[in-house]
């Protein structure tokens, strides 16, 4: 039964958008049980390569106005339209935690492997949020590769946002999409 109950989790995981999430979140003992949960992932040598940086409340709204900002500054014909669809980014879910993938270079687990872990703190805290009852988005566009916005977010020289996960309560169930027949991504390999 254990098992079932562990597939049906998995099964059942969908993205909520964010534009869909709203009032509450998760109160702090509850965030800290989800990230619990989270950073129990595959982390080959134990690096612990990824941290997590909260925005919630007011901060949401400055951060949406510095990336209008930004996104004026990168395309300084940017439509109105533009500059609040980037305004609004982080106003809807009340809590947007931003996994932060610290990477290690040179180091025996190569890069690639601790941007694979941080990813899947990513999906485990999406999973953690749905157990709670909670709607969850894992977002990146074009701010979480800008090094301009990584530096106002606090980010060092070796870190990378590997998601911005947009958590909340779902104004309305999030419908379900057709997903890939797995026997026809499997194919064996014969030496």
């Amino acid at each position: 039964m254990h098992t079932l109950y562990s597939l049906q989790a998995l099964d059942e995981r969908r993205s909520v958008p964010s534009k869909q999430l709203t009032e509450p979140g998760p109160d702090e003992a509850t965030l800290l049980r989800m990230l619990q949960s989270a950073v129990r992932v595959p982390d080959h040598g134990k690096l612990v390569p990824f941290r997590f940086v909260r925005i919630a409340g007011d901060s949401r709204h400055k951060l949406g106005e510095f990336l209008a900002e930004r996104t004026r500054e990168r395309d300084p014909g940017a439509p109105e339209a533009a500059l609040e669809k980037d305004r609004q980014r982080f106003s809807f879910a009340p809590l947007v935690i931003t996994v932060v993938a610290r990477l290690q270079p040179g180091h025996k687990v190569p890069e690639q492997e601790q941007l694979l872990t941080a990813g899947c703190v990513c999906f485990a805290l999406l999973q953690a949020a749905q157990a709670y009852g909670f709607g969850a988005q894992w977002l990146t566009a074009w701010m979480a590769y800008d090094p301009v916005v990584a530096r106002h977010l606090g980010l060092g020289e070796h870190e990378r946002i590997a998601g911005f996960i947009h958590i909340g309560t779902p104004r309305l169930a999030a419908p379900e999409r057709e997903r890939p027949d797995p026997s026809a991504l499997l194919e064996d390999w014969v030496s």
